[in-house]
């Protein structure tokens, strides 16, 4: 028998609570314990006016972004339509029910206002890494470095070839995005990076790298790089850059001295793929940092057409010179090469004309040259660590990050930026960075934390 239709009855009065109705599992439960807002309006307090009308609570604001970037909702518009219907959004956000959502454009203004201008999202991340450090999550003994590529917002279609675009064509009123790109261009992790020219350049954000790194169809693209500390793979630091290995070793050495200076962190190994393999980085871990670096040298060294390698002779460390296969001796007059990195070894024609290995070692020259980088303490230190019991659990923790950068770009959806500009694309990564910590402090901390299903 077909039931009565079904009549929505209104009541006089209501008993309803919130709190009733979220789920003792649900994410926003398990992370809201974890978000404290407290210095919040202390820290934004000299960016608003004492008089005009009353503004957005920006706790609010925050608490929206936060649920965006945690459940992956990556418009604003949506975001606000999902907070006005949905009663957990609600509670997190302390708005009841008759609370007001905001506009979504309330979000860009203050974003290019006063929370840029305060660097909100970099106290609101540092704030959830005082937190992991508070519960006991981070180890502070190694610490892990790797970038991944994230497209921009930029249109192939709409670029313009490298040569055709030139900095001192754009005024003072371009857009928003030209200007941040303008006001980087000597810094090391963007217009200093390299002196390369580009392929192509997008007009709406030229910031963004034309790159094919991903072995596929090239596109515009930033780097987003982490430092995380291995014990439980807490993000320690973040950094946008340009997606080039150059402004990657700059960001990584960015984010160790700010770790170091906010949170007193200073890893004793770190381990990172063959971007910081450079002699000159290795030097900085080493040498100045007294890092362990658990990092594979970059060595072009080694010759692939039958003759000797630098590696089949031998460096006497007492007279600073070369000894070949044949016993003779290689020396140098201190001749820097290479930007002043590398410097010159070369033998005798005495020595080497009448030599019998000669079409071994040296067939097109008079005599052999060696090049020894001036960096090359740093580098047989790297070499030594490979292959030990530390550097092959360095290898096996670094394998977090990568979970990390999946766990990004498939559950919470940051495969390509909404914003434009260096400071648009470091608000977003802070913010995800932000809500990736959120998620590890509700699962390590928490007995009803969110399951491995729900992300990392």
């Amino acid at each position: 028998m077909m039931g009565e239709r079904l009549v929505m009855q209104e009541s006089l009065f209501y008993t309803f609570r919130l709190e009733d109705h979220v789920p003792p599992d649900h994410l926003l439960r398990s992370i809201d314990c974890f978000v404290d807002c407290s210095e919040l309006r202390q820290h934004l307090d000299g960016f608003y006016s004492t008089t005009g009308r009353p503004s957005v609570d920006p706790e609010l604001m925050i608490r929206m972004l936060l649920i965006g970037y945690c459940l992956g909702i990556r418009s604003e518009r949506r975001l606000c339509e999902e907070v006005h219907l949905n009663l957990a959004y609600r509670w997190f956000c302390r708005l009841g029910l008759e609370g007001k959502v905001p506009d979504h454009s309330t979000f860009s203004m203050n974003r290019h206002g006063r929370f840029r201008d305060s660097d909100l999202f970099r106290h609101l991340f540092e704030a959830v890494v005082q937190r992991c450090l508070d519960e006991g999550l981070v180890g502070g003994e190694g610490f892990a470095v790797d970038a991944s590529l994230i497209h921009a917002d930029a249109n192939k279609q709409r670029s313009l070839a490298g040569s055709d675009w030139r900095a001192q064509d754009h005024p003072q009123a371009a857009p928003r995005a030209v200007q941040e790109y303008l006001a980087t261009l000597d810094e090391a992790a963007w217009g200093a990076a390299t002196d390369v020219e580009p392929k192509f350049v997008s007009p709406s954000d030229p910031a963004a790298q034309w790159t094919g790194a991903m072995r596929g169809p090239a596109f515009f693209a930033y780097a987003d790089n982490y430092l995380i500390d291995l014990k439980a793979a807490v993000i320690v630091d973040v950094e946008a850059s340009r997606a080039v290995r150059q402004a990657e070793v700059g960001a990584a050495r960015t984010m160790l001295e700010r770790a170091a200076e906010r949170f007193g962190l200073k890893p004793e190994r770190l381990a990172g793929d063959s971007a910081c393999g450079s002699a000159e980085m290795l030097h900085w871990l080493v040498d100045e940092q007294k890092i362990d670096p658990h990092i594979p040298v970059i060595d072009k060294s080694e010759r692939q057409d039958g003759t000797f390698s630098r590696s089949d002779f031998t460096y006497d460390l007492e007279t600073d010179t070369y000894i070949c296969p044949e016993g003779k001796i290689l020396t140098t007059s201190g001749r820097i090469l290479n930007e002043g990195t590398n410097r010159l070894f070369l033998g005798s024609t005495f020595d080497c004309s009448p030599c019998r290995l000669k079409e071994r070692c040296c067939p097109n020259t008079p005599a052999r040259r060696i090049t020894r980088s001036i960096y090359e303490h740093a580098r047989e230190v790297a070499r030594s660590l490979r292959g030990t019991p530390a550097f092959e659990r360095s290898r096996q923790g670094r394998k977090r990050i990568e979970m990390l950068f999946a766990h990004l770009k498939r559950i919470l959806k940051m495969g390509r930026l909404r914003l434009r500009g260096p400071c648009g694309a470091q608000d977003e990564f802070l913010l995800a960075a932000t809500a990736q910590n959120l998620r590890k402090l509700a699962q390590r901390i928490l007995p009803t934390g969110p399951q491995m299903t729900q992300g990392a």
